[in-house]
C-alpha cells in the first residue's frame, strides 16, 4: 500500500516521542504534536525558521550545535543524553538524531527525544540513600523478624540513612523493655550541624548523616541496632554493654579509637570536622520503663551540650539524678553575664575579678580553667601564679578579637611556645579573647578545657568577650589612676 502524506503526518503526529526535522542550516522545517505540547506551542509557526539558539532552549547552546553539525556531516547519534529548558524548568532529555538524504548529499537531520527527567531524578535519589540494614540482618532480632513477615523492608528503614526510622525503632524499644531485655539506650546528636549545612550546603549534611549511620551500624554490628530519632540526632540500643565500664569502652572507642563520632569527612571538595555529643542509660539499672528512660538520654544529652559538647555522658544517678534538663537549657547569654557582673563587680582589679569570674565559669559553662597573658608575654593562672614565662608567639594566632580551637594541633605549628604551655598543664581545647579598651591592648583571656575536645558556641564566645570587657575596663581604669 502507497502510504500518503496525509496519512504520514498522522502517524508522526500520534507518536508519544518528540519528533522534529530540520534544514541544512540547522533551522526547524516541521515537528509533530508530541513536540508541540511539550514546549506548549499551540502551532509550529513559533519555531519554523529558526534554531535552537534562537529559541533559547540550552544554557549552553555550544555542544547541542556542534552535535547536530556532525549529524550534518554524515553522521548518526544514539540516546544522547542532553538538556533543555522548558518553561524556565531545566528538562534532562535523551535524543537521537540521523541525517536526511537527498540525491547522495545531506540536506538536514530528523531527530527524536523523549524526557527522562522524572526517571533521573529518581536514580538520584536512589543513589543520594543508602540501605545499612538487610531483610537478612533484621530477622536475626526477634522483633523484626515477627515485622518483616508482614511490612516491607523500606517501610522499616529511614529512607535517606538506611538505618531503622524512627517510628520502629521506639516500637523496638518498648518490646526489649516489655520482654525484659536488658539494654543501653544511646542517643547521639551531631554538633553543629545546622552550621554544616549553611556552610557547605544540604547535600554536605546529607553525606554527614549518611556517613555517621553507616559506621555506627557497622560498629554496633551483632549486639546493637541504630535508628533515626529525627534530623541530625540518632539512636542507637546496644545489647551488650550493660555495666559502666564496658560503656565507657564503647563510647572510648567510638571517640578515640574508631573515629566515628569525631572525625575529618571529604564532602566532595571540602573537609568537613564532624562530632557529636552523646549520652545513656541503661534498661533495667537506670529505669524500669520507656519515658523514664528516654528522658534520663535527654538529660544526659543536655549535660554534654553544656560541657562544651564533642564528648559522652552516662548516666549515673548519683551525679545525674537531680539535674533537670529546664534547668540545662534555661542558662541564656543575659543569665550568665548577669551572674558575672554580679560577682565581679565589688571586687578591685583586674585579678581579683578574674578569680571571682571563675566559679561562674565553671557552673554555667563547664570551662575548667582561665588564664591571664599580660602584653609581657606572661601567663597566670587566676590565682596569680605564673604559668609559663614566654608565649609571646600568641600574636601569631589572634587575627582578630576572639581565636578557638577544639584541639591544639594548629596552636601546635604557629604558636610552639604557647602549644609548650597549655600541653604541659594537658589542655585540650581553648578559647582566647583579647582583653583591649580604648585601643589599648592588657593582654589575652585563654579558657582552657582540659577534659574534651570542645566545640566552642558562640554563645560562650560572646559571654567571654563580655568579661574580657569588664577585666579592660578594670585595667583601663587602674593605668588612669597611676
Amino acid at each position: 500500500m502507497k502510504m500518503s502524506e496525509s496519512l504520514f503526518d498522522n502517524i508522526i503526529d500520534t507518536a508519544q516521542d518528540c519528533i522534529f526535522w530540520k534544514d541544512k542550516d540547522r533551522r526547524f522545517v516541521g515537528v509533530n504534536q508530541a513536540f508541540l505540547d511539550f514546549y506548549g506551542f499551540e502551532s509550529a509557526d513559533v519555531l519554523i525558521g529558526k534554531n535552537d539558539e534562537e529559541m533559547g532552549w540550552h544554557s549552553d547552546p555550544e555542544p547541542y550545535k556542534q552535535d547536530e553539525l556532525r549529524v550534518l556531516a554524515g553522521e548518526s547519534t544514539y540516546k544522547v543524553l542532553g538538556k533543555c529548558m522548558v518553561k524556565d524548568e531545566e528538562r534532562d532529555i535523551i535524543a537521537t538524531k540521523r541525517p536526511i538524504y537527498h540525491g547522495g548529499e545531506v540536506v538536514g537531520l530528523v531527530g527524536s527525544f523523549v524526557d527522562v527527567t522524572d526517571v533521573i531524578r529518581r536514580e538520584r535519589e536512589k543513589a543520594s540513600t543508602q540501605t545499612v540494614y538487610t531483610i537478612e540482618k533484621l530477622r536475626g532480632y526477634p522483633y523484626f523478624d515477627k515485622l518483616l513477615d508482614e511490612v516491607r523492608l523500606d517501610e522499616v528503614l529511614d529512607h535517606l540513612t538506611g538505618i531503622i526510622s524512627r517510628a520502629y525503632i521506639f516500637d523496638y524499644v518498648k518490646s526489649l523493655i516489655s520482654s525484659r531485655i536488658p539494654f543501653t539506650f544511646c542517643i547521639v546528636d551531631l554538633d553543629n550541624f545546622k552550621n554544616i549545612n549553611d556552610t557547605y550546603g544540604h547535600h554536605a549534611g546529607d553525606i554527614v548523616l549518611m556517613d555517621v549511620s553507616r559506621e555506627l551500624a557497622s560498629f554496633t554490628e551483632g549486639y546493637g541496632l541504630v535508628g533515626r530519632f529525627g534530623g541530625d540526632e540518632l539512636l542507637v540500643v546496644n545489647l551488650r554493654d550493660i555495666e559502666y565500664d564496658d560503656k565507657v569502652v564503647f563510647f572510648k572507642r567510638l571517640y578515640e579509637e574508631k573515629n566515628i563520632l569525631r572525625k575529618t569527612l571529604m564532602c566532595e571538595d571540602h573537609e568537613v570536622f564532624v562530632t557529636a555529643t552523646s549520652g545513656c542509660a541503661t534498661y533495667p539499672d537506670d529505669s524500669k520503663n520507656y519515658d523514664e528512660i528516654f528522658a534520663l538520654i535527654d538529660k544526659t544529652l543536655y549535660h554534654g551540650k553544656k560541657r562544651g559538647r564533642n564528648c559522652y555522658t552516662i548516666y549515673m544517678e548519683e551525679k545525674h539524678k537531680d539535674i533537670e534538663v529546664k534547668d540545662l537549657a534555661r542558662s541564656s547569654v543575659y543569665s550568665v553575664m548577669y551572674a558575672l557582673s554580679k560577682k565581679v563587680e565589688w571586687e578591685d582589679g583586674a585579678p581579683k575579678k578574674l578569680k571571682a569570674a571563675l566559679p561562674v565559669l565553671e557552673d554555667e559553662l563547664h570551662i575548667t580553667d582561665v588564664f591571664f597573658v599580660d602584653n609581657d608575654a606572661r601567663m597566670r593562672s587566676t590565682d596569680g601564679m605564673e604559668v609559663a614565662s614566654d608565649v609571646d608567639d600568641i600574636d601569631n594566632l589572634i587575627k582578630d578579637d576572639q581565636f578557638t580551637a577544639s584541639t591544639l594541633d594548629f596552636i601546635k605549628n604557629e604558636s610552639p611556645n604557647l602549644y609548650d604551655a597549655l600541653n604541659i598543664h594537658g589542655i585540650c581545647s581553648v578559647m582566647i579573647v583579647r582583653v583591649s579598651m580604648s585601643g589599648t591592648k592588657f593582654g589575652y583571656l585563654i579558657c582552657a578545657d582540659m577534659q574534651n575536645n570542645r566545640l566552642w558556641q558562640d554563645s560562650e564566645r560572646g559571654i567571654i568577650f563580655y568579661l574580657a570587657k569588664i577585666l579592660a575596663a578594670s585595667l583601663l581604669r587602674d593605668s588612669y589612676e597611676e
